[in-house]
């Protein structure tokens, strides 16, 4: 921690495809100017996904995760990046601020999966790991459990609000940090800086 040089905070913005992650992302790095760290386009970019054999789902890549770190390293030690992506648990915790698991309702995840066009297989699949907690499990045992905050996802109104409380928080974090802005309202209350101010 006393080495750390980022003066931005990076943030992991997880969940089962369909639950929103990419549209939090997207309004949060407008929002706030972070960067939007999509890393599907990063894999598509460096070539670093191969074709599955899987039959059912051609489509879908198999990321070589070495690869992966050692493409976005820079990028994280810069801070500053908002990662989207259906799994968190490979991103070194040293460099890594917050980590907000998106959630949905399973009926509206499985209309969601549905209209995109998912085959029966991957939809079970997926709609299996939202059921079972997967991704939040995975989340709180890569991460000390107060970084990791679990953020519903089932309304326009879910979204505005998760990207404000999460505005605040970096926010919070850049003074806590010593990079904020000085301000003069420094009385904010200190349980804003914690992660799990998300939950309230």
């Amino acid at each position: 921690m006393a080495t750390m040089t980022r003066t931005e905070p990076n943030i992991i913005i997880t969940g089962t495809p369909g639950v929103g992650k990419t549209t939090h992302c997207q309004e949060l790095a407008q929002r706030t100017g972070l960067h939007h760290l999509d890393i599907n386009e990063v894999v598509k970019k460096h070539n670093i996904g191969e074709a599955s054999e899987d039959p059912d789902d051609p489509n879908t890549k198999i990321v070589d995760e070495d690869r992966l770190l050692d493409c976005i390293e820079n990028d994280l030690e810069d801070g500053g990046q908002i990662i989207d992506w259906h799994a968190c648990d490979l991103f070194p915790p040293s460099q890594i601020d917050l980590v907000c698991v998106v959630r949905c309702d399973n009926k509206l995840l499985y209309d969601r999966l549905k209209k995109r066009g998912y085959g029966e297989k991957k939809l079970q699949e997926n709609m299996d790991c939202e059921i079972m907690e997967v991704l939040l499990s995975e989340a709180r045992e890569a991460y000390d459990e107060n970084m990791v905050v679990e953020l519903k996802s089932e309304s326009t109104e879910d979204i505005d609000s998760n990207v404000e409380r999460i505005e605040q928080w970096i926010t919070n974090w850049k003074k806590d940090h010593g990079k904020g802005e000085v301000k003069a309202q420094s009385e904010q209350q200190k349980d804003e800086d914690n992660p799990m101010f998300l939950h309230g």
